[in-house]
């Protein structure tokens, strides 16, 4: 599986790189996908709010971060923004996985 992701830079003092997943899910009804930094790791986020916030960086910027991801598992492909169909995937695969939950054998086990 490939890992498609966004790479920006926060417009604020911290100017920290952030990894968006726009294909990947963060909530169960697609609306936020996931993302990552250094400080504060994996968290939901709004695609279109962060990237009104934040500056494309080219792939010296975001070397390091990317580095990291690479250690823990992802298979990354770096886009310079999500398309339409990203989004779409983010979506879809939200409802796949809320489907799944709902027909969980073990859906109320503690």
């Amino acid at each position: 599986m490939v890992d498609v992701v966004v790479f920006r830079r926060w417009q604020d003092q911290s100017g920290e790189i952030i990894a968006l997943f726009p294909e990947l899910p963060a909530d169960i009804h697609g609306r936020y996908c996931n993302s990552y930094m250094h400080v504060g790791q994996h968290g939901g986020a709004d695609y279109h709010n962060v990237i009104q916030h934040t500056v494309p960086v080219g792939p010296k910027q975001y070397a390091e971060l990317a580095e990291e991801l690479w250690r823990i598992g992802y298979n990354l492909r770096p886009v310079k923004h999500a398309s339409r169909r990203h989004h779409d995937q983010r979506r879809a695969t939200a409802r796949q996985l809320a489907a799944a939950d709902t027909t969980s054998p073990n859906k109320d086990k503690p």
